[in-house]
């Protein structure tokens, strides 16, 4: 009995005990963006703040312009999601359930593009963007302005379409019986109403975790919105314009003041999260089975 007792416990120890080290940090970031420049100065170090006010929250809005800073991010986050999940949902439908040549050499050379660093992209994605035809005074071959990098664009396209959604959405869509497909077919749905009335309904789950993940990994974009950013400061997103407030200010008045900006910055994402939290880890839960 107390083996078996042990063997219940332990498992839920590890949990809670990762669930408070993952939290704690969290909990820092929201009591620091309370304190004041005395209270986080003070050794020994004190988590909790002498006093609870608002006036950090109203100096970050005023500091860094909070409001055009979300403006961008927000538009950003939103065309990236909804391009990856039509062009994943897409791409992954065709790669599942349509018979055409060079399909699996097609699908291996989609994960193969996952094999590459990041970074490796930045400076072709730059010229691509800056030698764009007809866009920011180019010429027709792409000469004589500044393309695209200078409109919001730049921060959307290089992440328009993503290898790893593809290969997620292609992995959901393969489960679904083609017997479904076949019946639809045969009532005279073409492919665009398949994708459309079945094939998503049938991914909800991994639709909205893909939405999850590309919204987030979108909006904590830093070294390609710093770059676009320094084209064009209007541009600038909101972990640019926190990363830049970092060195205007005394260390002990910033801290507080970024946390909380990250704070605010959090709140779209931790309340999109909540909102579609049972689809997201349906979601996970179905991949990992898979």
């Amino acid at each position: 009995m107390r083996g078996r007792r042990r063997a219940r416990v332990l498992p839920w120890a590890v949990t809670v005990t990762g669930a408070l080290v993952m939290a704690l940090p969290y909990a820092d970031m929201l009591l620091t963006s309370f304190k004041g420049p005395g209270d986080y100065a003070r050794l020994p170090y004190r988590f909790l703040p002498s006093s609870f006010g608002l006036a950090n929250y109203r100096d970050a809005v005023d500091r860094l312009d909070l409001p055009a800073l979300a403006r961008t991010s927000v538009l950003t986050s939103l065309a990236v999601t909804v391009s990856v999940l039509c062009t994943s949902s897409l791409a992954g439908y065709a790669l599942a359930k349509l018979r055409f040549p060079g399909r699996g050499p097609l699908f291996r050379l989609v994960l193969a593009t996952m094999m590459l660093p990041p970074f490796l992209l930045l400076i072709p994605h730059f010229l691509i963007l800056a030698h764009w035809p007809l866009a920011g005074g180019n010429d027709l071959y792409g000469h004589g302005g500044s393309g695209l990098t200078t409109s919001i664009a730049a921060l959307a396209l290089p992440f328009s379409v993503s290898a790893f959604g593809i290969f997620l959405m292609r992995q959901f869509i393969a489960a679904i019986p083609d017997e479904i497909l076949e019946a639809a077919r045969l009532d005279g749905a073409g492919e665009l109403t398949l994708w459309w009335r079945v094939v998503l309904p049938q991914t909800a789950p991994a639709v909205v975790t893909l939405a999850l993940l590309t919204f987030t990994a979108t909006w904590n974009e830093y070294i390609w919105a710093l770059l676009i950013s320094t084209a064009d400061p209007r541009l600038m997103t909101l972990p640019v314009g926190m990363q830049l407030l970092q060195g205007r200010l005394d260390p002990q008045r910033t801290t507080p003041l970024l946390m909380a900006s990250l704070v605010l910055s959090t709140l779209p994402v931790l309340a999109l999260f909540l909102l579609l939290q049972r689809h997201y880890v349906r979601g996970v839960t179905q991949s990992m089975g898979a």
